[in-house]
This record gives C-alpha cells, structure tokens and sequence, in this order.
C-alpha cells in the first residue's frame, strides 16, 4: 500500500480546498411586488412568474 513521502503542509491542504467555501445565493426582486426572491422562482407573496400569475395566493 502506498503511503505518503512527506505529510501535506497546512498551506496545501487549505489551497486544494479554496474552492469548497459556501456561496450565499442571489437573491433578486419580483417584478410584480418587489419582494426579494431566488431567481427562477414563484414569488411566494404574490404567486406571480415572469409577469403572469401562476398560482393563487390566498390572504
């Protein structure tokens, strides 16, 4: 079995994972009532998409 010549430093360690930090998602606003939503989604107040309604939200 093969095992490792030197032990892998800090450094390298951390540069091989710079890439796995959690990015926080955008977030934009509905153009029919201007609450801020996830892109490509139903807004959750109104129930519009891309001007139209698609669901219906009762109050």
């Amino acid at each position: 079995m093969a095992v490792p010549f030197r032990k892998t430093s800090k450094a390298v360690k951390r540069k091989r994972r710079s890439h796995l930090a959690l990015v926080a998602g955008a977030l934009v606003a509905c153009q029919n009532c201007g609450t801020m939503i996830k892109s490509h989604r139903v807004c959750r107040e109104c129930g519009y998409y891309k001007n139209k309604e698609v669901v219906k939200v009762e109050d």
